[in-house]
């Protein structure tokens, strides 16, 4: 092997030790080949098991020289039965392997847990419902730190402190909509080193409707002795202009429950004042419980950060890997194809020398295996 198809073939290492579900002398083709193909074969653009084995036919020559392939290409038939079987904790644990010696989390790293649902995972026939993803994005790195199915029958709240436990934190922010404005996981995050910055709604109750009373009463007073810190943005695009205030209130022990959230600090306000031309102003206000203890720019960056995590993950999951339209679904093949575009989105986006969209990053990388290669390099 080359040096060149030597470091083609790094990535693959990282799966080797995951558990092989199929019955032993019935195996014709390697679980790291198969994996390896559909890593590559995905994101050069392939989005169904067919397409999989057609792009393993019709590179079959170059896979050849850092894959084994004893027996050929394996059929699509062979690899759906292979993804439907797997063991999605494996496949996961495997990703982590590999995330953690690809990317380095910075000091103040925002990372943003949001979930998704796959909305074509579903089964009706089975009796299985849509599967729903909660992942962790590393804003400033553009990468999935990594991810994990919400059960049946339950929800986020569930799920985030799950993901919490395999994550390197330390030094950095993690922000998190109100599904997950929980005390627990707001303890979790502190305990592993991290900030948090958790989005206050009504399913607080007492302390949401407490909040939101003392903004109503410190907008009238132009927000004199309660407020800290203050930040305002203008954004100025096609007509449309939208400034964004935001304040810390650092008076949290007056507030019902404050003493309840550990390494609770400030509270947050952002308001949005949107004005479209030949339109009514809109004005929205949001609420967040903070582990900040200054720096309202920082607490701003959390909150831009958060929402971009729509269009930097689930979007170019949605439009670039046509995640939403997917018919993959028997046994664990939806969790594991969701891992399988994370790895491919991650590498794509490390992979800086193209500009362009990651449709069209997709279908050069098909077309032209040095460009592919830069990809796995990155």
């Amino acid at each position: 092997m080359n040096s060149q198809t030597g470091q083609k073939s790094y990535l693959w290492k990282h799966f080797e030790n995951i558990e092989d579900p199929r019955t032993s002398y019935l195996i014709e083709h390697k679980l790291v080949d198969i994996v390896a193909l559909t890593i590559l074969a995905v994101i050069c653009g392939a989005d169904s098991w067919v397409e999989i084995e057609e792009y393993g036919k019709s590179k079959q020559s170059w896979l050849e020289t850092f894959l084994e392939l004893p027996n050929g290409i394996p059929s699509h038939d062979t690899i759906a039965r292979l993804f439907a079987r797997l063991c999605p904790k494996q496949l996961q644990s495997a990703f982590l392997d590999w995330i953690n010696h690809i990317a380095q989390v910075t000091q103040g790293e925002i990372i943003a847990i949001d979930g998704k649902t796959l909305r074509h995972s579903y089964d009706s026939s089975q009796n299985q419902s849509a599967i729903h993803m909660v992942s962790a994005w590393a804003s400033n790195n553009n990468l999935v730190l990594g991810q994990l199915k919400v059960e049946d029958k339950s929800n986020e709240i569930t799920a985030i402190p799950k993901l919490l436990a395999v994550l390197e934190l330390n030094g950095c922010i993690v922000t998190i909509d109100a599904m997950g404005c929980q005390k627990d996981i707001g303890k979790r995050i502190i305990e592993k080193g991290g900030d948090y910055i958790l989005s206050l709604k009504g399913n607080q109750g007492n302390l949401f409707e407490d909040v939101k009373q003392l903004s109503d009463w410190a907008l009238k007073n132009n927000y004199q002795q309660i407020i800290n810190e203050k930040y305002e943005t203008i954004e100025k695009n096609h007509g449309r202009i939208e400034k964004r205030r935001y304040w810390l209130m650092n008076s949290v022990a007056d507030f019902i429950d404050s003493e309840k959230w550990v390494g609770l600090k400030t509270i947050g306000i952002v308001e949005s004042e949107r004005k479209i031309l030949g339109q009514k102003a809109t004005l929205e206000r949001r609420y967040y419980l903070t582990s900040l203890d200054h720096g309202v720019e920082t607490f701003a960056r959390g909150i831009r950060s958060h929402w971009g995590i729509e269009n930097k993950l689930h979007w170019c999951l949605d439009v670039g890997f046509r995640e939403d339209e997917s018919r993959i679904r028997k046994g664990n093949s939806s969790e594991n194809m969701a891992v399988i575009r994370h790895i491919a989105l991650n590498l794509l986006n490390k992979e800086k020398s193209c500009s362009r969209g990651k449709k069209a990053k997709r279908l050069k990388a098909g077309w032209d295996n040095d460009y592919l290669f830069k990809i796995l390099s990155a």
